[in-house]
């Protein structure tokens, strides 16, 4: 009797065992992850994801550290997200940006790692403290913390997502060699899709009545760098941090006075400041995507059909001609 439950313990554990290391990947690296067909790429959230996609094809199989509708600022790994990173051919993640990435990036990944800030030029800091409702000596305080903050956004100007495509194809070919035209040309499609896209904005938003942006957080300082545009931003890069009461009073003040006219609430984001704002100056509220992590609520499938969904809104309520 002891023997046969015991039997039983060693078979359930083992049995357990298997369904984890299964869970995770398995232990014989990306080759194992993708089937024994391809490389496997982990992201750490969805833009890096999606260019990965579209750069590796039927060779890559790629998956997302952040799952659709997390917020990636914040995102919390898992054991089985951390042994992924491990078995995974290529970790593709944005330095500075999640800390606990970054962290498995640094234990698990070794030289599988590949942050992208460098190619994507983060060149930006948070464009809070530019703006006269930073000026007082109390807002100035509010926004210390923002003052020597990168903006990691960069996707949000397609040409510096089209450089990192570049480069990523560049860095699976290493891993591949045999692959290398594939991603060499998936890479060169991409580009001619996000040049097509960044000719657009320019266009749609090159004469606009109102070239100030009110927005949620500091997430579209690319995005208004590329096409003319100035960001207030009523939170600083990180969405969770809350604004002064002070701070919200100056920044209703600013959109009467600019005949700003639409103040944008985020996906993923509290629309709650964003909409005391609004209410408090008299303007209407308008949703604008980081596209930090896809929806189902997402205005289009895919990062092309959102930024255009973006720049229809910003057409709007922008007042652009």
């Amino acid at each position: 009797m002891n023997i046969s439950a015991t039997g039983r313990t060693a078979c359930a554990t083992a049995s357990a065992a298997l369904l984890l290391l299964t869970g995770c990947g398995g232990s014989d690296g990306g080759a194992a992850a993708a089937g024994g067909d391809g490389l496997s790429v982990v992201a750490g959230f969805y833009p890096l994801e999606w260019a990965a996609s579209r750069i590796g094809g039927d060779l890559v199989e790629v998956s997302s550290l952040t799952a659709p509708g997390a917020e990636p600022h914040d995102l919390e790994l898992t054991p089985r997200d951390v042994a992924g990173v491990s078995d995974a051919d290529l970790l593709v993640h944005l330095g500075g940006f999640q800390a606990a990435v970054d962290e498995a990036a640094e234990s698990q990944a070794g030289d599988h790692s590949w942050d992208v800030a460098e190619v994507a030029n983060l060149s930006l800091t948070a464009s809070g403290d530019d703006h006269e409702h930073a000026e007082d000596e109390h807002a100035e305080e509010g926004h210390a913390e923002d003052e020597e903050a990168t903006d990691p956004h960069f996707w949000l100007d397609p040409t510096r997502l089209a450089d990192v495509g570049d480069a990523l194809a560049e860095r699976l070919t290493e891993l591949d060699p045999d692959g290398a035209e594939t991603y060499e040309q998936n890479a060169a499609a991409l580009r001619e899709d996000l040049e097509a896209l960044d000719q657009e904005m320019s266009a749609g938003l090159t004469d606009c009545a109102v070239d100030t942006l009110v927005t949620s957080h500091d997430a579209f300082g690319y995005l208004a760098d590329r096409y003319g545009l100035e960001v207030v931003a009523i939170s600083g890069i990180s969405p969770s941090a809350e604004p002064s009461a002070d701070q919200l009073a100056q920044i209703s003040s600013l959109v009467t006075e600019r005949g700003v006219t639409t103040v944008y609430t985020e996906t993923l984001v509290d629309p709650a400041v964003a909409e005391t704002v609004a209410a408090e100056a008299g303007v209407r509220t308008a949703v604008l995507d980081p596209l930090e992590g896809l929806t189902d609520e997402s205005a289009g499938e895919d990062y092309l059909a959102v930024m255009r969904a973006n720049l229809a809104t910003l057409q709007e309520g922008q007042s652009c001609s």
